[in-house]
């Protein structure tokens, strides 16, 4: 396995796009270690796209359904996947979904000093709202220089105090949330309730750790992140797409569509009709669709 940390990669010194398979440990900002994986396009492309794919609770990049997703995906584009913090062989601990975004910000970058000029984050469930958080907190440096639409002062402003990573190559040209939450805390499903126990205690935590191999933060949030809705209305002017199933027994439909309606005209959302939840639910077929809708952006 070889060792990056996140870099800063201006375009001038952007490589040609690498061709071969790699593992590699990427660096967050906090200085936790990302296992990540480097599939090349196995298809005719141009190079230019690559897609970074940001797994599910108790996911990682070995599990079967991150690996479909690869093997879909990569007909397409160029794809990396990671292990989040506290996931598979990554270092540190989970935060479910707060500092998570600093993982996928290292992955992005990655993606980018491996060749790749356009990146395009695929997040299922946690991944999902991770990825919506990303989007609104790491501006592209159009958005930043007032190009494109962009929403004012506000756009890409992070909890911690400012904007983050503009100039870090750790942007999202396009963003694609599948079954992610609306908002933080829900309980309003048997699933979400077994979910909060497992996180919130000490019994949970462990089961967590020996049962799922997830090793999951004691701590409460602090401060509490920037909610998905909240963000999802920061993402443009980058394109966003939204997907749910109907049958997702975590969260219900309402989730999705204050998502959209959050992002406005930016947005757009599929409703799958008999879907369950995140990358274990998501068929060929599926994520074939949202391959062609990320090449098509």
């Amino acid at each position: 396995m070889s060792s990056v940390s996140e870099g800063r990669i201006p375009d001038s010194a952007v490589r040609p796009v690498t061709r071969v398979p790699l593992r590699a440990a990427l660096r967050a900002d906090d200085g936790t270690w990302i296992e990540a994986v480097y599939d090349p396009c196995t298809g005719d492309d141009d190079g230019e796209t690559a897609i970074v794919v940001a797994h599910g609770f108790t996911g990682s990049v070995d599990r079967p359904a991150v690996r479909r997703a690869v093997r879909t995906f990569s007909r397409y584009a160029a794809v990396v996947t990671f292990s989040f913090r506290g996931h598979g062989r990554s270092g540190g601990y989970s935060t479910v979904g707060d500092r998570e975004v600093l993982d996928l910000a290292a992955a992005v970058a990655w993606a980018r000093s491996l060749g790749h000029r356009r990146v395009v984050t695929v997040g299922f469930s946690m991944g999902g709202s991770v990825v919506l958080r990303h989007g609104a907190l790491y501006a592209s440096p159009a958005a930043e220089d007032g190009e494109g639409g962009g929403s004012g002062g506000d756009r890409g402003v992070a909890e911690r105090g400012g904007r983050v990573g503009a100039l870090m190559g750790a942007h999202a040209d396009a963003v694609v949330s599948v079954s992610a939450p609306a908002r933080w805390y829900y309980r309003g499903t048997a699933p979400m309730r077994r979910l909060h126990w497992l996180v919130t205690r000490p019994a949970g935590r462990l089961v967590g750790r020996y049962g799922f191999r997830t090793r999951i933060h004691r701590e409460a949030w602090d401060p509490v992140p920037l909610s998905p809705v909240a963000a999802a209305a920061l993402i443009a002017p980058a394109p966003l797409l939204i997907v749910h199933g109907d049958r997702d027994p975590y969260f219900p439909v309402d989730h999705p569509r204050m998502l959209a309606a959050a992002a406005g005209d930016g947005a757009e959302l599929w409703l799958e009709r008999g879907m369950g939840h995140a990358e274990n639910a998501a068929d060929e077929t599926l994520l074939t669709r949202i391959a062609d809708w990320v090449v098509r952006r």
